[in-house]
């Protein structure tokens, strides 16, 4: 192998790589597969939640923004950020506990991706599809970032045109819909079937388990700023880019979902919704046709797991000694070879861990990366407050603190929604990495 001259990751990407980068990680399972659960948890008032959730993510990229834009140093992964606001230790902790978000997250959406898959080829095993899925994740991260990054950017691209050609055929069927029965009877049957809230203020909350999950990954713009052309410029562009388009992507085609079906059916359907709406629309092979679609989705999700874990590894270990250091070397292409090995790795523990525990594996992982998405952006909020305490306005200091307070909120109820065994997990996670941090191994000291 090959080792760089100086040890550093290549600026090769643009700030159409860095958007789509982002859209791939934040659109995958939680879109095609959770919002469907997550109506049926919260019925109509889902829109709700997903609105609470789209404007916390809205003030916690901003103040991403504005953290990297204070940064003088590019080499590092999100610990470099919070670091001088946070301290050593809660920069060590937040880019281990970021770490496993993406390990567990590629387990999730592999795990997703195979019983897709399985549609098709019901007599293969799903450890088959993922050994495709990690060999084909695998080649992409290791031959270069430009190559990861353009791969990245047509399947991010691949499923947001069919995103946009659902809002297109929901618009059209609603407003036929209008043109029959009128445009309040149409606009009505959101609360035809047992309220706008069926299952109370309870359900929104229970449903923010789903959501928080569905929007995590949006931060991952962060991890790409070591390899950003010009990335104080293509950060921020990328970030108020990507903004619009996320939480488009999940409230528009929910609400003209919810208004072309009755709630009760999206949610106890076992096809996409996305699949309902094209076979409404007589598309051929409506349901061949999302299921490609929505395979591509995880893959992409995969893909960007994959490189955000990697990159982090390599941030943590480059300044190391001994054997952690190996991994963290470049390879000709100047990318972190060993550790995309190891991070794809993690592929073949989703098979073993979907062998043994079937179906629920899925909800399990969703429940815990909720946690964890709920501790990076708070972690973000909290170091973005403290900068605005003393370089921002004083708007800015307020929509930091406000999104501190609606997280912890958010937190504690999730905390009495999840599963006890996922919390305990997860709990015991974070203190095994927030007593692992010794100040003599400390990277930035």
């Amino acid at each position: 192998m090959e080792k760089t001259e100086t040890n550093k990751l290549k600026k090769q990407l643009s700030s159409r790589h860095i958007t789509m980068l982002a859209l791939g990680g934040a659109i995958g399972a939680g879109l095609f597969k959770g919002s469907g659960e997550a109506i049926g948890i919260a019925g109509p008032g889902v829109l709700i939640a997903f609105l609470i959730g789209g404007a916390v993510l809205f003030i916690v990229m901003n103040g991403l923004g504005k953290l990297v834009l204070d940064d003088g140093d590019t080499q590092h992964g999100l610990s470099g950020l919070v670091r001088p606001f946070l301290g050593a230790h809660s920069a060590d902790f937040i880019d281990w506990v970021y770490y496993s978000l993406w390990t567990i997250n590629i387990i999730a959406e592999a795990v997703a991706a195979a019983s897709f898959l399985q549609l098709w080829f019901p007599t293969i095993p799903p450890w088959t599809f993922v050994l495709i899925l990690a060999v084909l994740t695998t080649l992409i991260n290791l031959y270069s970032v430009r190559l990861f990054a353009e791969t990245e950017y047509w399947l991010a691209f691949a499923k947001i045109s069919v995103i946009i050609l659902l809002i297109i055929f929901g618009i059209y069927l609603v407003g036929h819909q209008m043109f029959d029965i009128g445009v309040f009877p149409t606009l009505n049957s959101i609360t035809d079937h047992g309220g706008f809230a069926p299952h109370g203020m309870k359900g929104i909350v229970n449903s923010l388990l789903v959501v928080i999950y569905s929007y995590g990954g949006s931060e991952l713009i962060a991890i790409t700023v070591s390899e950003a052309d010009n990335p104080k410029k293509a950060i921020p562009k990328a970030i108020r880019g990507v903004m619009g388009r996320i939480i488009s992507f999940y409230i528009i085609p929910l609400f003209l979902l919810l208004i072309i079906f009755p709630w009760d059916t999206l949610a106890n359907s076992s096809a996409s919704p996305f699949v309902m709406v094209f076979e409404k629309m007589h598309i051929p092979f409506a349901a061949d046709l999302v299921n490609f679609v929505i395979i591509l989705a995880l893959f992409s999700s995969i893909n960007s797991g994959v490189y955000a874990s990697s990159r982090l590894l390599y941030f943590r270990l480059k300044d190391k000694k001994g054997a952690a250091k190996k991994l963290s070397v470049l390879n000709k292409h100047h990318v972190p070879q060993r550790s995309v090995l190891f991070c794809a790795s993690v592929l073949y523990l989703g098979v073993v861990l979907s062998y043994f525990v079937g179906d629920k594996l899925f909800g399990y992982l969703a429940g815990s990366l909720s946690y964890t998405v709920l501790v990076i952006w708070l972690m973000i909020s909290i170091a973005a407050f403290i900068l605005a305490l003393k370089k921002g306005s004083l708007f800015e200091k307020g929509v930091n603190l406000l999104a501190i307070v609606v997280l912890g909120l958010i937190f504690v109820g999730i905390f009495f929604t999840n599963s006890i065994g996922v919390t305990l997990l997860t709990a015991l996670l974070y203190l095994v990495i927030f007593f692992s941090y010794r100040k003599k191994n400390d990277i930035f000291a």
